[in-house]
Protein backbone atom coordinates (compact mmCIF):
# COMPACT_ATOMS: atom_id res chain seq x y z
CA UNK A 1 0.00 0.00 0.00
CA UNK A 2 1.65 3.46 -0.90
CA UNK A 3 2.99 5.59 2.18
CA UNK A 4 1.26 9.39 1.94
CA UNK A 5 4.53 11.48 2.80
CA UNK A 6 3.93 14.87 4.34
CA UNK A 7 7.08 16.90 3.68
CA UNK A 8 7.40 19.69 6.24
CA UNK A 9 10.59 21.17 5.59
CA UNK A 10 10.55 25.19 5.98
CA UNK A 11 12.96 25.58 3.02
CA UNK A 12 10.79 23.33 0.28
CA UNK A 13 7.60 25.19 1.67
CA UNK A 14 9.56 27.91 0.89
CA UNK A 15 11.14 27.54 -2.51
CA UNK A 16 7.35 26.51 -3.48
CA UNK A 17 6.15 29.86 -2.56
CA UNK A 18 8.96 31.58 -4.30
CA UNK A 19 8.78 30.19 -7.54
CA UNK A 20 4.70 30.12 -7.65
CA UNK A 21 5.10 33.95 -6.85
CA UNK A 22 8.04 34.52 -9.58
CA UNK A 23 6.03 32.57 -12.44
CA UNK A 24 2.92 34.51 -10.91
CA UNK A 25 5.16 37.97 -11.50
CA UNK A 26 6.22 37.40 -14.87
CA UNK A 27 3.01 36.13 -16.37
CA UNK A 28 0.47 38.32 -14.62
CA UNK A 29 -0.69 38.95 -10.78
CA UNK A 30 -3.79 36.90 -11.16
CA UNK A 31 -2.43 33.48 -11.47
CA UNK A 32 -3.94 31.27 -8.92
CA UNK A 33 -2.56 27.64 -7.80
CA UNK A 34 -4.85 24.43 -7.74
CA UNK A 35 -5.53 21.90 -5.01
CA UNK A 36 -2.24 20.09 -5.31
CA UNK A 37 -1.35 16.67 -3.44
CA UNK A 38 2.02 14.54 -3.59
CA UNK A 39 2.93 11.44 -2.25
CA UNK A 40 5.72 8.35 -2.39
CA UNK A 41 4.78 5.07 -3.17
CA UNK A 42 7.45 2.33 -3.19
CA UNK A 43 8.32 3.16 -6.30
CA UNK A 44 7.41 6.33 -7.73
CA UNK A 45 6.68 9.84 -6.59
CA UNK A 46 2.98 10.96 -7.37
CA UNK A 47 1.28 14.37 -7.68
CA UNK A 48 -1.80 14.98 -8.40
CA UNK A 49 -3.72 18.07 -9.38
CA UNK A 50 -7.55 18.87 -8.59
CA UNK A 51 -8.42 21.48 -12.34
CA UNK A 52 -11.45 20.70 -13.48
CA UNK A 53 -12.90 21.47 -17.11
CA UNK A 54 -9.38 21.04 -18.88
CA UNK A 55 -7.95 18.72 -21.57
CA UNK A 56 -4.51 17.10 -21.62
CA UNK A 57 -3.17 19.27 -24.07
CA UNK A 58 -3.91 22.28 -21.80
CA UNK A 59 -1.66 21.78 -19.38
CA UNK A 60 2.36 22.59 -19.55
CA UNK A 61 4.75 19.91 -17.45
CA UNK A 62 7.66 20.42 -16.84
CA UNK A 63 10.55 18.89 -14.73
CA UNK A 64 14.07 21.00 -13.59
CA UNK A 65 16.17 21.30 -10.27
CA UNK A 66 14.25 18.81 -8.32
CA UNK A 67 10.94 20.05 -8.99
CA UNK A 68 7.83 19.75 -10.96
CA UNK A 69 5.61 22.47 -11.98
CA UNK A 70 2.37 21.97 -13.39
CA UNK A 71 0.80 25.12 -15.46
CA UNK A 72 -1.88 25.98 -17.99
CA UNK A 73 -4.92 28.38 -18.56
CA UNK A 74 -9.05 26.95 -17.55
CA UNK A 75 -10.98 29.45 -19.29
CA UNK A 76 -13.87 30.93 -18.63
CA UNK A 77 -16.87 31.88 -20.61
CA UNK A 78 -17.36 35.04 -22.30
CA UNK A 79 -20.88 35.78 -21.67
CA UNK A 80 -21.79 38.81 -19.00
CA UNK A 81 -22.75 37.23 -15.53
CA UNK A 82 -23.66 38.69 -12.07
CA UNK A 83 -22.12 36.43 -9.61
CA UNK A 84 -24.09 36.30 -5.90
CA UNK A 85 -20.96 33.19 -5.16
CA UNK A 86 -17.63 32.59 -7.12
CA UNK A 87 -15.33 29.91 -5.87
CA UNK A 88 -14.59 28.16 -9.16
CA UNK A 89 -10.75 30.35 -10.86
CA UNK A 90 -10.22 30.64 -14.17
CA UNK A 91 -7.54 31.97 -15.94
CA UNK A 92 -3.58 31.07 -16.08
CA UNK A 93 -2.73 28.74 -13.19
CA UNK A 94 0.70 27.18 -11.85
CA UNK A 95 1.62 24.91 -9.27
CA UNK A 96 5.17 23.86 -8.30
CA UNK A 97 6.54 20.60 -5.82
CA UNK A 98 9.48 19.64 -4.90
CA UNK A 99 10.52 16.12 -5.90
CA UNK A 100 12.53 14.77 -2.95
CA UNK A 101 14.94 11.84 -5.18
CA UNK A 102 15.91 10.91 -8.41
CA UNK A 103 13.43 10.10 -10.73
CA UNK A 104 13.35 8.24 -14.60
CA UNK A 105 11.74 11.52 -16.28
CA UNK A 106 11.84 9.00 -19.85
CA UNK A 107 9.31 6.53 -17.88
CA UNK A 108 7.38 9.24 -16.39
CA UNK A 109 3.51 9.82 -16.97
CA UNK A 110 0.93 11.97 -17.21
CA UNK A 111 -2.79 11.04 -16.82
CA UNK A 112 -5.97 13.77 -17.01
CA UNK A 113 -9.18 11.53 -15.73
CA UNK A 114 -12.13 13.11 -14.02
CA UNK A 115 -10.82 16.91 -13.40
CA UNK A 116 -7.91 15.13 -11.98
CA UNK A 117 -4.05 15.62 -13.34
CA UNK A 118 -1.93 12.68 -12.26
CA UNK A 119 1.77 12.63 -12.83
CA UNK A 120 3.58 9.49 -11.91
CA UNK A 121 7.44 9.85 -12.06
CA UNK A 122 9.15 6.12 -11.33
CA UNK A 123 11.91 6.37 -9.26
CA UNK A 124 15.39 6.14 -10.28
CA UNK A 125 17.17 2.95 -9.96
CA UNK A 126 20.34 3.29 -8.66
CA UNK A 127 23.06 2.32 -10.96
CA UNK A 128 25.58 -0.59 -8.95
CA UNK A 129 28.95 -1.06 -10.75
CA UNK A 130 29.96 -4.72 -10.24
CA UNK A 131 33.87 -4.71 -9.23
CA UNK A 132 35.87 -7.60 -10.29
CA UNK A 133 37.82 -9.25 -7.06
Amino acid sequence: MPRVVRKSETTLVERRRDLVHAVSWTVRSGVWSPPTDAYESEDAYVVRVEVAGMRESDFEITFEDGFLTISGIRPDVSERRAYQQMEIRFGRFSTAVGVPGPINVDESRADYEDGFLTVTMPKAKPNFIKVKE
